[in-house]
């Protein structure tokens, strides 16, 4: 086991150096810079005055210094501070990251409560009218834009019950029944679109499992079906599942943008948007690669977890 994490985690060290190049090269590509939108922002910057910001902020040095400076940031755990608002990045990165952590939970929360019972439920009433609902629930996930449920969902919520979440962002430690409420529709959100998937992978993968020798064994020698469904087959069905569940966590954590924008709350997705509008280089490098690196991280633990789900698995 240890000798496969070892390889895995050399096997991330090009995954992330790859991941680096090309944000690092799309970012230059894009037309202007942040001292150019940092001008027609504040439109009192002198030539002068643009000339040394750029001196200072090292933008004037080649591409190539500049990424070798930007990876020695990266690996050094120091990505420096924003081109456009002077903050330091690790500042900006320590208010973001708790608000978009804190709703992928809650959005995984949802999902993965709403779609293993509906999933399981379906395949264990296959086309009968409990598996058409989960089955029309699950088609409706996936067909749903995040930013039309999320502003359908804001209108109703106002015409209806004259309700509108509180914007911004309260931690759970200071008011915790404000933090859901700002929390509960976003995470709601998306979660459905999570469970959609979800619940179809756990209908599709339980029903090839209770065709199994072994549940047609069980069931003969007189064992219940609710304890060969939970008990055996849910465990081996789940296998799929997880690599699904596994792989949403780091889309909800990447794929936020839409959602905090609409509900207004001050999260990594936000933060990236912001930065890329004012080509803050060093702001959306750092996103980028955090991103990158928490996608490489849950990949192996979804790997590892394969060996709990099914003892068969075992890493050489």
């Amino acid at each position: 086991m240890s000798i496969y994490v070892m390889r895995r985690l050399l096997l991330a060290i090009p995954v992330l150096l790859l991941s680096s190049m090309v944000v690092f090269g799309l970012l230059r590509v894009m037309p202007g810079d942040a001292l150019t939108a940092l001008m027609a922002e504040s439109g009192n910057v002198s030539p002068r005055e643009l000339q040394k910001l750029r001196k200072d902020l090292q933008l004037d040095l080649p591409y190539y210094q500049q990424y070798l400076h930007w990876v020695w940031q990266m690996v050094t755990f120091n990505p420096g501070r924003s081109v456009f608002t002077g903050d330091a990045i690790a500042v900006s990165l320590k208010r973001a990251i708790p608000v978009t952590l804190e709703l992928a939970a809650m959005a995984i929360v949802f999902g993965v409560a709403l779609a293993i019972p509906l999933g399981v439920l379906s395949a264990t009433q296959q086309d009968k009218p409990s598996d058409y609902v989960g089955r029309l629930v699950a088609i409706s996930g996936l067909s749903f834009p995040d930013f039309w449920l999320g502003t359908l969902i804001i209108t109703f919520a106002a015409i209806w019950f004259n309700w509108m979440p509180p914007l911004g962002y309260t931690s759970a430690w200071e008011s915790p029944w404000r933090n859901i409420q700002q929390f509960m529709l976003p995470a709601a959100v998306l979660g459905l679109r999570l469970s959609a998937s979800t619940m179809r992978m756990t209908r599709s993968t339980l029903l090839e499992v209770l065709r199994e020798d072994y549940v047609r064994t069980a069931l003969a020698k007189g064992l219940g079906q609710r304890l060969i469904i939970y008990k055996h087959a849910l465990k081996n069905a789940l296998i799929p599942v997880v690599t699904i569940v596994g792989g949403q966590l780091g889309t909800l954590l990447a794929g936020t943008v839409i959602v905090e924008t609409i509900f207004a709350l001050p999260g990594m997705g936000r933060l990236t948007v912001e930065a890329i509008l004012f080509r803050d280089y060093p702001v959306v490098q750092t996103n980028v690669m955090l991103v990158a690196g928490t996608l490489v991280t849950l990949n192996l633990l979804v790997d590892l977890t394969y060996a709990w789900l099914d003892p068969r698995i075992r890493y050489q």
